[in-house]
C-alpha cells in the first residue's frame, strides 16, 4: 500500500531529525530545509543532506529566504547581538527569529499543496525548549486554520508536532530507540566544526543526553561531563 506524502521541516538539528524518523514510519517523506541567514547555515545544511542520505530520501527542497537576515532582530542572524549562554525564563531569548516558523510553514504548505502531501511535520517543542512564541500549541492550532482557509477546496493538510509536549531527554531516547542518526545532527548556534558546548542550544542538548543517561555522539570544543 502506497504511503501518503508528508513534508518534514528538517533543520538538521536533534529535534527535527527525530521528527523525521517518526514520520518516515508511516509516510513517504519530502524534506524541506530553509537557510534564513543563520550563523551556522552551512553546517546545518550539511546535517540536512547527511540525514536525507541516511534515509535515502531524494525528494528534498533547499530554500533560501535571506530576507529574514535583512529584517534581523535575532542573535542567530545578527552578529552584533551576542548569543546568550542562558536566557531568562521570563523573557523571550534573543535567539528567537521573529515569526520564523510562520515563514517556514508557509513554504511547506505551498509545497504540500503541489505534491498532495497530507501532513507537515515540525520538531517544535513547547514544554522543554527556549520558549519561542511560534512553538506554542496555540500557534500551530491557529496555523492549521489558516491552511484550511488559504488552500484549494478539498485540500487536507495539517501540521503534526509529535514532540511538542515531550522533554528533550525523551526525544533523545525516542531517537535512540528508533535508530535515528543523532550523530549526523547539529544544534550549536555558534560553531561549525565542534559544538561550542556553552550556547543555550548546546546546553539544552547536553542536558538532554545527561538526563537520558547517554553520551552525545557529536564533538564538542570543551570537555563535557556526561554524568551529573
Amino acid at each position: 500500500m502506497k504511503k501518503d506524502n508528508a513534508i518534514v521541516l528538517l533543520s538538521g538539528g536533534l529535534d527535527s531529525c527525530v521528527t523525521a524518523t517518526i514520520a518516515q514510519q508511516d509516510y513517504e517523506l519530502y524534506l524541506l530545509h530553509v537557510n534564513y541567514g543563520q550563523r551556522t547555515d552551512a553546517r546545518e545544511e550539511k546535517a540536512f543532506k547527511d540525514i536525507a542520505k541516511f534515509y535515502n530520501i531524494t525528494q528534498i527542497l533547499d530554500v533560501d529566504i535571506g530576507y529574514l537576515l535583512e529584517i534581523g532582530g535575532s542573535s542567530l542572524i545578527d552578529n552584533k547581538i551576542i548569543i546568550p549562554v542562558k536566557s531568562s525564563e521570563k523573557e523571550i531569548p534573543s535567539t528567537y527569529v521573529p515569526f520564523r516558523n510562520a515563514n517556514l510553514l508557509a513554504i511547506a504548505t505551498s509545497w504540500a499543496e503541489v505534491i498532495g502531501a497530507k501532513k507537515i511535520f515540525i520538531g517544535a517543542m513547547e514544554e522543554d525548549s527556549s520558549g519561542y512564541p511560534d512553538c506554542r500549541e496555540s500557534f500551530f492550532d491557529s496555523f492549521n486554520k489558516t491552511i484550511e482557509q488559504g488552500t484549494k477546496p478539498g485540500t487536507t493538510i495539517t501540521i503534526e508536532t509529535p514532540l511538542l509536549h515531550r522533554k528533550k531527554s525523551e526525544v533523545v531516547n525516542i531517537g535512540m530507540e528508533l535508530g535515528a542518526p543523532l550523530h549526523l545532527t547539529w544544534s550549536c548556534y555558534q560553531n561549525v566544526k565542534k559544538a561550542c558546548g556553552v550556547c543555550e542550544s548546546c546546553q539544552l542538548r547536553i542536558k538532554a543526553f545527561r538526563d537520558a543517561g547517554l553520551v552525545d555522539p557529536i564533538p564538542y570544543s570543551i570537555e563535557i561531563s556526561w554524568k551529573e
